[in-house]
């Protein structure tokens, strides 16, 4: 069966290489025409937005993986053009599609989060995916597409820098036996982190079984665990000291914010870091016997990434 995947950051590649793995025929799309290497994976170079060239790539395939990442400070521009597009893709193609998704549109929550959960954020970038989720929901309503969504918390893992917070602002540093300092929040509130290659492997299940379809699903996530307690984790994974962990004080936050549109954004999902957010993923697991990899098996994935790859300028002091 043919599968196509907008996007090949490592969602988007670890997911192209599971499927090629598995038997089926995959193309990748993105602007630039990167993509994993693979002699089954064809890379194709088009603009996600451009609606009439996507649903000519995706005719005939079994299902689209949105796998998309514009830039953060972007994206109240750049996701509702790229979503449509994907979405009439799906329509005229009768391909389901997947969407790669986050907890934001959660909003502020005092419990841990199901896929029931209410979905009140107030910001740009939770109002945002919100609705692409609705539009996507009501086309399947309505018959005219078949639609799911794999919802995750922060990303962790090998091939993750500065799309994640346990990446280049962690990782180097403590390797280096430096202090790390932690951008949002405070360092002991509990939260949830989902592996990276947990995520590819349940977009592969979600687009490839029909009891997923017309709803939304958490990835396999493991207990949570404080920022404190991660950076513990990866330094244990690491066999190294654990490091001084230190918070980033919000005016600082702000004053970086001013020259730095991405750090800016970041104020808005802060809240997730200064009271527990925990993601509840059981009916995913229970549904399809899909379980979280072992965190102990991820933190040492995660290490051994880093140290294959050369790091002494992502070093923050």
């Amino acid at each position: 069966m043919k599968h196509v995947i907008v996007g090949a950051g490592p969602v988007g590649s670890g997911t192209a290489q599971l499927l090629v793995a598995a038997g089926h025929e995959v193309t990748v799309v993105t602007r630039s025409g990167n993509g994993p290497e693979h002699p089954g994976i064809e890379r194709v170079r088009a603009d996600a937005a451009d609606a009439p060239g996507l649903a000519r790539l995706a005719a005939g395939a079994a299902a689209i993986y949105n796998c998309a990442n514009p830039p953060y400070h972007r994206w109240a521009a750049e996701w509702p053009p790229i979503a449509a597009s994907l979405l009439a893709a799906a329509e005229s193609s009768g391909a389901v599609l997947v969407t790669t998704s986050n907890l934001y549109g959660y909003g502020e929550v005092s419990a841990p989060m199901t896929e029931s959960t209410p979905l009140t954020a107030k910001g740009m970038k939770g109002w945002v995916r919100n609705e692409m989720w609705r539009d996507a929901l009501a086309a399947h309503v309505a018959g005219r597409a078949r639609v799911c969504e794999a919802r995750a918390s922060d990303y962790f893992g090998p091939g993750l820098t500065a799309t994640s917070h346990m990446a280049d602002r962690v990782i180097p540093n403590l390797l280096a036996g430096k202090p790390v300092r932690l951008v949002l929040g405070t360092p002991d509130v509990l939260h949830s982190w989902t592996y990276i290659d947990d995520v590819a492997r349940t977009l592969v299940v979600l687009g490839t079984d029909g009891r997923a379809w017309g709803r939304v699903w958490h990835v396999p996530t493991n207990p949570p665990l404080t920022q404190r307690q991660m950076v513990g984790a990866l330094a244990a994974a690491a066999g190294v000291d654990v490091p001084r962990v230190r918070a980033l004080p919000p005016f600082a936050l702000r004053s970086v914010g001013i020259v730095s549109p991405t750090v800016r954004q970041l104020q808005e999902v802060r809240h997730q870091f200064e009271r527990p957010f925990v993601v509840d993923s059981t009916a995913c697991s229970a549904t399809f016997g899909l379980d979280a990899t072992p965190m102990d098996e991820a933190l040492r994935a995660t290490i051994g990434w880093w140290r294959r790859t050369p790091t002494p300028d992502r070093v923050l002091v």
